[in-house]
């Protein structure tokens, strides 16, 4: 089964493009199948990640936590499975 992992951070205003900087220089345990950046409105950053595994909630590995003066608030986790 395909799992996406998906990790949104916000960063302080002004300092995106730093987040984004920080979260793709972020080396995973194990590579995924596919790792994808984004930025957003708002200093929001977006990194996707595909898995190859099973069973849902197996354990994989996830970007950890920025620095606390980096982000305005936790990071978002969400966890999807390919249905195509």
């Amino acid at each position: 089964m395909r799992i996406a992992l998906m990790w949104e951070a916000r960063a302080v205003q002004g300092r995106g493009a730093e987040l984004l900087e920080w979260a793709r220089a972020q080396e995973l345990a194990v590579e995924p199948l596919r790792r994808e950046a984004f930025r957003a409105p708002q200093d929001r950053v977006l990194v996707l990640t595909w898995w190859e595994t099973e069973p849902f909630d197996a354990e994989l590995p996830e970007l950890p936590e920025p620095a606390a003066d980096l982000v305005t608030r936790p990071v978002h986790r969400w966890r999807f499975e390919s249905v195509d």
